[in-house]
């Protein structure tokens, strides 16, 4: 039996869903190991989906094939893309009631974190950039299709970037930009291919990084956590109604009409692309992706409540659900592709820039926020992890802070973290990859 007319066998649909929940189940018993109380969390699903990837990555590719093309990878693109959508959504609307709030007190220092964090990672990745250019050989595969050293290495570390940063429309830029630079078609698809190596060997570190250094930091400062929430004003969660004000109408008991709502909308938003002018951008653009857009809907919706008469509130529950259910599929969805990539084409010293290029952002974001912005500590860590774009840190930091308003300083800093780190990627190549 299959579905769709046969285009999908049922027995890939079971194995996929065997793999995520095998995938889950593994992760969070790993993320339950701790050592001298410091655990993975949710971020031990990435692990093991990145091990589920390098050994079982062919089986899973055999079981879904369709016409002899391998769609393995498309279904878990799909995984990860809804688990993005549940989780920035939940975050969003929990955040959105004290975000504006936050952001007007703020809103300086969550944009200085921000530039800063994104700067100290492009200029980590120049120094990676020039010590390659003396120790790396261009691979002879690109060096037959015109491919220049300056070209490859740019295009290595910048996808190295991209994936210390965990940034994936830094590195869907990284790769559109690249193309630009060289001159044959088949060049322009030997460096994107570059690009995506660079983005997996680092990716790994880039999301286990970020998840230590918001658990290690407060245990480091010896930080009263009790004392340090007092500092972050409560979240107004909305769900009940001030005193003397109407009943607003809602749609269904749990929410997921006004939780639809905010992502169609945040997926309208995020789909619309500013084109860039400039030296080698012509056809290149520029958009909050869905990531941004769903995140940017759900504060907006969140912060107001109503439409009309129209309640937009999700009870609290039913948030933390989507957002912890949200951040398992997205790191499923992200890990078992790239565990085959990870093991393919790991080189020590790629590694070694992708561990570089994270943690001198992310003391960096740090220094700023806590001793020349005199950020609270909390604060401080939920400013990081937005400027890192680092998706499961901001779950890691929830558990640990043991509140959600640190989203409220994840939320503020994202935006324009997100733009600089775009923007940086493509200025790289075109000025030192041309």
């Amino acid at each position: 039996m299959d579905l769709f007319g046969g285009v999908i066998p049922v027995k890939g649909i079971t194995f996929l869903m065997f793999s995520l929940f095998a995938v889950a189940l593994s992760g969070y018993l790993l993320g339950r190991v701790s050592v001298k109380g410091v655990s993975l969390g949710t971020a031990g699903v990435f692990i093991t989906a990145l091990l589920f990837g390098a050994l079982f990555g062919r089986s899973l590719g055999s079981a879904m094939t369709v016409g002899g093309a391998d769609i393995s990878s498309n279904a878990f693109k799909i995984v990860e893309t809804l688990g993005l959508i549940l989780f920035v959504g939940a975050v969003g609307m929990i955040a959105g009631p004290n975000f504006f709030k936050n952001l007007k007190k703020n809103f300086k220092s969550y944009i200085f974190v921000g530039f800063l964090i994104i700067l100290g990672g492009a200029l980590a990745s120049l120094a990676c950039y020039f010590a390659g250019m003396t120790i790396v050989k261009v691979p002879e595969e690109a060096a037959e299709l015109g491919i220049e050293k300056n070209q490859y290495m740019m295009a290595m570390t910048v996808g190295i970037m991209s994936g210390s940063l965990t940034s994936t429309p830094a590195f869907s830029a990284a790769k559109a930009t690249a193309a630009t630079v060289v001159a044959s078609a088949e060049a322009a698809d030997a460096i994107q291919d570059v690009v995506t190596v660079g983005h997996a060997i680092a990716y790994l570190f880039g999301v286990i990084g970020v998840v230590l250094f918001v658990q290690l930091v407060p245990k480091f400062a010896k930080a009263d956590m009790d004392r340090e929430r007092e500092f972050i004003t409560a979240v107004d969660t909305g769900e009940g109604e001030t005193a003397g004000a109407k009943k607003r109408l809602e749609i269904d008991p749990f929410g997921f009409a006004a939780f639809g709502l905010v992502v169609i909308a945040g997926i309208i938003l995020g789909a619309i692309r500013v084109p860039l002018s400039g030296r080698g951008l012509s056809g290149v653009t520029f958009s909050l992706t869905t990531t941004g857009g769903v995140l940017i809907s759900g504060l907006v919706f969140s912060h107001f409540g109503h439409i009309g008469p129209v309640s937009l509130r999700v009870s609290r529950q039913v948030l933390e659900a989507f957002r912890e259910f949200g951040l398992m599929l997205f790191l499923i969805g992200a890990g078992v592709p790239g565990g085959s990539s990870f093991v393919k084409y790991f080189q020590p010293v790629y590694f070694l820039y992708g561990v570089v290029i994270t943690v001198v952002p992310l003391f960096v974001g740090y220094f700023a926020a806590r001793r020349l912005l005199r950020l609270s500590l909390l604060n401080s860590l939920g400013s990081v992890t937005g400027g890192m774009t680092s998706t499961p840190a901001l779950g890691t930091l929830i558990r640990a802070a043991g509140t959600d308003d640190v989203a409220s300083s994840y939320a503020s800093t994202y935006p324009i973290a997100l733009i600089c780190v775009v923007l940086a990627s493509q200025v790289l190549i075109l000025v030192f990859g041309s």
